[in-house]
């Protein structure tokens, strides 16, 4: 029963402190809810309980799921200790946890005498470069990325990138097609 009662009082402090982060009044949300002012306002005191038909629509008028909402998991240790993955010229940290839904990674390019082979994969593609000079071919473009500047790009274009000149370091961000392309990939050549 503790048990209920802590996770019903995470969901309240989620909805109250997600209402008030969005700038949004209890009755706006009660605007787009069709739930009363003071419904919600007795949800997040806890004066109401806790129920499906007044979860469902507040998740759904705040951007939230509701796995979000009810999710209990702590953060005991919020350090993720990367472990360096090398194929080929390249070096890759991993800087999320396997279960999130955005793969960030940290990647280390050496410079290349060939290269490498352009590939295409559903999703999109971000990474800003923290050091050296990265070529980014996209389809019959060149593109020159230096340190201190980002590239986004949809990867359904052939595309490829190589360390020029040097090595180069750059921060990396994937959706879930992306990662399947780009980590799988290169876990599966070395």
């Amino acid at each position: 029963m503790a048990e209920l009662n802590n996770i019903e009082r995470l969901v309240r402090t989620r909805l109250r402190t997600l209402r008030r982060t969005l700038g949004i009044s209890l009755e706006e949300l009660a605007g787009i809810t069709h739930l009363s002012a003071s419904t919600i306002s007795r949800v997040e005191t806890g004066k109401r309980t806790i129920s499906l038909d007044v979860l469902i629509p507040l998740a759904s008028a705040l951007h939230v799921d509701l796995d979000t909402l009810l999710d209990t998991r702590t953060d005991d240790d919020v350090v993720i200790r990367p472990l360096p993955n090398t194929s080929g010229t390249s070096t890759t940290w991993r800087l999320n946890r396997p279960t999130s839904n955005t793969i960030a990674i940290k990647m280390r390019l050496e410079p290349a005498a060939e290269e490498p082979e352009q590939q295409v994969h559903p999703g999109h593609d971000w990474f800003f470069v923290t050091q050296g000079r990265v070529r980014l071919s996209l389809g019959d473009r060149i593109i020159i990325v230096e340190s201190g500047e980002a590239a986004e790009f949809a990867t359904m274009t052939p595309h490829s990138m190589a360390a020029l000149d040097s090595a180069a370091e750059l921060i990396m961000i994937f959706d879930r097609d992306g990662r399947r392309a780009h980590v799988h990939r290169e876990s599966a050549e070395a």
